[in-house]
């Protein structure tokens, strides 16, 4: 009983988590085989010369012939962090209202469970849904060694760790939004738009001055937005990582336990 619901989350949630992860393992190779044929092509550095702020919209910053620019480039400023969004905010907004709507969640609040218990389950269903797919990506790019793209496993563990605790933290967001609207549209809505909010912050912050005041609001910039394929992920952004997803889990507690279940 006391990991039923997380693992009755989790089976109907498989296919979806199984099937992401392996297409991010067939992306991230195509990706990490190319590199040989245009790591010498000085026209993809041209192109983040001359519109800085259009390759910013991309994740597209620097040098794209360096490893880190190209995986930047074309799997961690975007991509993956997409796919884990896609992954966790779709959990996330269907794990409470979703449920309620669905006229499902008043037989799972009639276990012998406090609601506080049921939330818990549901948060460690959330990491679960988020982690496969950061890990089948950090293991593809390990194997870009042997495509002469070779990076530091530190910082490449850092970034990929940084991508997971982003979809955890705008997962917990969607519970809470979803908690407290009991609409499963509303949390997508709304925990989507503050997700491409914070991209956006974030991406254009190294090419517009006006916003790099505002890229600590970002968790973007936290996760994947400030260099951490270069120096890794840094104990003040995974304070600030777990913070907010603590601060989000705790709220998702407060609503769950005023919603009126039907």
């Amino acid at each position: 009983m006391t990991t039923n619901i997380a693992r009755l989350d989790l089976l109907l949630r498989r296919r979806g988590t199984i099937g992401y992860a392996l297409g991010m393992a067939l992306y991230v190779f195509v990706i990490v085989a190319l590199y040989p044929t245009f790591k010498d092509d000085a026209s993809l550095n041209q192109f983040t010369e001359g519109n800085s702020t259009v390759a910013a919209l991309f994740g597209a910053t620097g040098s794209l012939t360096s490893p880190t620019g190209w995986l930047n480039a074309n799997i961690y400023s975007n991509f993956l962090p997409l796919v884990v969004l896609l992954l966790t905010i779709g959990y996330g907004a269907s794990a409470i209202a979703g449920q309620d709507e669905d006229g499902t969640l008043g037989l799972v609040v009639t276990l012998p469970l406090s609601r506080r218990r049921i939330l818990a389950q549901k948060a460690v269903t959330l990491i679960a849904v988020a982690v496969p797919t950061g890990l089948v990506t950090f293991l593809v790019v390990l194997t870009g060694r042997g495509f002469d793209l070779s990076l530091a496993t530190g910082p490449l563990l850092g970034a990929t760790v940084g991508a997971v605790l982003l979809g955890i933290d705008f997962g917990a967001l969607a519970l809470f939004v979803g908690a407290l609207s009991a609409s499963r549209a509303v949390a997508l809505g709304v925990t989507s738009a503050i997700a491409a909010a914070s991209y956006l912050v974030s991406s254009l912050a190294p090419v517009a001055h006006w916003v790099r005041p505002l890229r600590f609001e970002s968790l973007f910039y936290w996760a994947v937005g400030n260099g951490q394929l270069r120096t890794g992920l840094t104990g003040s952004a995974v304070a600030v990582l777990l913070g907010f997803a603590a601060a989000a889990l705790a709220a998702a507690v407060w609503a769950f336990d005023r919603q009126d279940v039907r």
